[in-house]
């Protein structure tokens, strides 16, 4: 008698790393992916893009990341991990299938909706991405230069020469604005809302991936005293740059959706010029964007790196299963959500312990049915 697969909605890296853990238990699944291969998403990704963990602490379960592609994975080398590790474990991966609902029947079979068809399985598991649909501000006014969301950005070619204000310091917007400094644009400045906790990429071969390890599992006040002892031992202070120290907690601010920024550039990119920080932006106005300070600049793009929603209303938002920001906070029998928060810890290094606690809740379900 065949046995009902699992079915994981997204072949990237939760989805694949869910994949294998089961496939590890004995458990078939079959990974459904609405692009034409795995790991799309990041090759989407802009060209410089190296993870900010480091490539031990980022390997998926049952295979490891090669030590050629060196401590700072590259994308491309990202990319080849992802596409080897779904052959590694021999996944069976459906490409051009999208999944757009999922609901259940009277029997507790979860009826996926999907452009090859509707599908069932006893259980389901949703990775479609954190990154998943970009965020563009509703600014009141009319810019008349270009507007682009970073997730079109691939490089600094279509910018040399040009005024550029890249609007958002997270680690996106601020490794953008640095990679267009050193392609070639002709002025940068980079609109800051809130003051980023700027954090250290490695220090003396330490990683900060690492110490986010050992305290995630502290009070959050105890967390947020120590990080802030640390930056100002680490981190220059960059108020007399337009970019003064935050306000809140490193922790406290991640239970609220916003990772620290760690430095790939940016530091020295803002004590010599080249990155301009500014207020954040208020409105449109012709060719100029107005500030919340009140100043007003005239850049020829302007590029938001303004962030993602996880997308993820259409698929589940009927179930109950969704909190106010459209991130999954309940669980139900047989639906499992892998990949949906950025912990200081790392997201691939959380990815392979999900998976592994999928997979056994999976097999305790079945072996209690």
């Amino acid at each position: 008698m065949a046995i009902d697969p699992v079915l994981v909605v997204g072949g990237g890296p939760a989805g694949l790393a869910a994949a294998a853990a089961l496939h590890r238990r004995g458990i078939p699944a079959l990974v459904l992916e609405r692009s034409d291969a795995v790991a799309a998403s990041w090759r989407r990704h802009y060209d410089r893009l190296h993870l900010h963990t480091t490539r031990h602490l980022s390997r998926l379960g049952g295979m490891p990341i090669p030590r050629r592609y060196g401590r700072w994975v590259a994308r491309d080398d990202v990319v080849t991990y992802l596409e080897e590790y779904a052959q590694h474990h021999h996944l069976r991966v459906r490409t051009g299938v999208e999944v757009t609902r999922i609901s259940q029947d009277d029997d507790g079979r979860w009826l996926l909706d999907t452009s090859a068809g509707v599908m069932s399985a006893p259980e389901v598991v949703v990775a479609t991405g954190y990154n998943h649909t970009p965020v563009p501000p509703a600014w009141p006014g009319v810019f008349e230069g270009e507007v682009v969301h970073a997730s079109t950005y691939r490089n600094a070619g279509p910018y040399v020469g040009r005024d550029v204000l890249v609007v958002g310091v997270g680690n996106t917007g601020a490794e953008i604005a640095v990679d267009l400094t050193e392609g070639g644009a002709s002025r940068v400045r980079l609109a800051v809302r809130t003051a980023p906790h700027i954090v250290r990429r490695s220090n003396f071969g330490w990683p900060a991936q690492g110490t986010g390890i050992l305290v995630r599992h502290m009070p959050v006040r105890v967390i947020d005293l120590v990080a802030s002892l640390i930056a100002r031992v680490e981190v220059p202070d960059l108020s007399s740059y337009g970019l003064p120290r935050p306000t809140t907690g490193l922790l406290s601010r991640v239970s609220e959706g916003s990772v620290p920024l760690q430095d790939v550039g940016l530091i020295a990119a803002v004590k010599a010029g080249l990155v301009e920080p500014v207020a954040a932006v208020t409105s449109f106005d012709g060719s100029d964007v107005v500030l919340a300070d009140g100043a007003r600049v005239t850049p020829d793009v302007v590029l938001l790196a303004t962030g993602y929603r996880r997308g993820l209303e259409p698929l589940v938002g009927d179930l109950g299963v969704l909190d106010e920001r459209g991130v999954p906070e309940r669980s139900v029998p047989g639906l499992y959500f892998t990949g949906f928060t950025n912990p200081i810890s790392g997201m691939f290094r959380e990815l392979r312990l999900d998976a592994r606690k999928i997979a056994r809740a999976v097999a305790r379900r079945r072996e209690g049915a």
